[in-house]
């Protein structure tokens, strides 16, 4: 293992400073992969070394896996994956120190392709961000080489501008695919029925994407299926989950026509496949016309209803309250039924729309009860978000879904 260097020569300076101008252009121009490209072409040419090699953490943190590569870019098109701990790259990774191989011949090396494309000497740095370990960054020499301290302490610097490179861009394509994602899986048209007009809105928040959604679909028995669901986390993880449990809802919906066991199956289902996942669902079933629901919720905030001529309400005296999806495989399910008159209004959502800092849940709950008016559904989402949510930016995603029951004088 090479030692810590110490400071850089003037000359290490002067090349990270180019390497850093690089840098700062293509963040604002390229791709990740463009980027990284670019940045290991500069290293290469500088340590006029024959391969440069970019590996990032897979999302378990137990593989690397070759992102970007020069010299050697079927490390790229092969996937190669190297164990944390294993080989060259793995050690580098593991002890989060710099690593100097002077005969790839007679060393301890996972990857064959470092040894079929004929290198000699290896030279690896880790990539760090905010402290915690992102990849590692390596260069190779088909010729015997011994790195110096100097080279050492280059890599070391410029593996920082590569790590921050990876971060940022890395951080923004997941960002934009949560997004893409999320917005796939909300409903492009809500259903058209007679008897029963709906509205929705979604609003992302201006954080990491969360797993808040909604869904409608007609059931084969002219019923109609209502979701509501909010995964616990946020960036492209909680979206991905978010979309395995709105098609496995929907798969356990044509199995059941009773919501309380529609749960209970998301719920084991979820439990052994995404163990450690959270999630609050509202899942209703309503008769064509809208004027009955069964309801059962797994932890998520209840629903409101408006009925003509009377005070707008929260269901929470009047539905269970299950554990959220995730917490006890074991949980005893219950269904609730709410009765809907002609002109009645359903409405629910997600704590997006009602929470707030230094702000009780129930404040928030009640300013929307007092929004909800047993009104036409694209009027009512209208009010509800100019109340709720104004000008203010949100941090959090907000879903908001809204059904009524046509009045009995249409």
């Amino acid at each position: 293992m090479a030692p810590r260097p110490e400071a850089p020569s003037a000359a290490a300076e002067v090349e990270l400073a180019h390497l850093r101008a690089i840098t700062d252009a293509a963040l604002a121009h390229m791709n990740v992969d463009d980027v990284l490209d670019e940045l290991l072409a500069r290293v290469r040419e500088i340590l006029k070394a024959d391969t440069a090699v970019v590996l990032l953490l897979d999302q378990s943190g137990r593989h690397l896996v070759a992102t970007a590569a020069q010299g050697i870019e079927e490390e790229v098109y092969q996937a190669v994956r190297v164990p944390v701990g294993k080989g060259f790259a793995g050690r580098v990774a593991a002890n989060l120190e710099p690593s100097i191989i002077d005969d790839v011949r007679t060393a301890d090396i996972v990857n064959p392709l470092l040894v079929d494309k004929g290198l000699q000497s290896l030279l690896g740095v880790p990539l760090v961000s905010d402290g915690a370990p992102l990849g590692v960054l390596h260069v190779g020499t088909m010729r015997p080489h011994r790195f110096t301290d100097e080279e050492v302490t280059f890599l070391r610097m410029a593996a920082d501008r590569v790590a921050l490179a990876a971060r940022s861009l890395l951080s923004e394509t997941e960002r934009t695919a949560a997004r893409e994602l999320q917005r796939s899986l909300v409903p492009t048209a809500l259903p058209d029925l007679e008897g029963v007009e709906m509205a929705a809105r979604y609003s992302p928040g201006l954080a990491s994407v969360g797993g808040d959604w909604y869904d409608v679909f007609e059931l084969p028995s002219g019923e109609l299926g209502v979701v509501m669901g909010d995964v616990a986390g946020h960036g492209l993880q909680a979206a991905v989950i978010m979309g395995r449990m709105r098609s496995a809802l929907r798969s356990y919906a044509l199995e059941s026509d009773d919501p309380a066991e529609v749960l209970r199956k998301l719920d084991y289902k979820m439990q052994h496949f995404e163990p450690g996942a959270m999630a609050t669902v509202l899942y209703a079933v309503c008769d064509p016309d809208l004027a009955r629901v069964r309801v059962s919720s797994a932890g998520h905030l209840p629903p409101v209803l408006a009925r003509p001529g009377e005070p707008t309400v929260s269901l929470e005296p009047r539905i269970s309250h299950d554990l959220v999806i995730g917490a006890d495989v074991a949980t005893k399910r219950h269904t609730s039924t709410v009765e809907i008159p002609p002109g009645g209004l359903f409405c629910a959502y997600t704590d997006g729309l009602v929470e707030r800092r230094r702000v009780s849940l129930d404040t928030g709950i009640g300013r929307l009860c007092d929004a909800v008016r047993p009104d036409a559904p694209e009027k009512v989402c209208a009010a509800v978000m100019a109340a709720l949510i104004g000008r203010e930016p949100m941090q959090d995603d907000v879903a908001l879904l809204v059904l009524r029951r046509t009045p009995s004088d249409r």
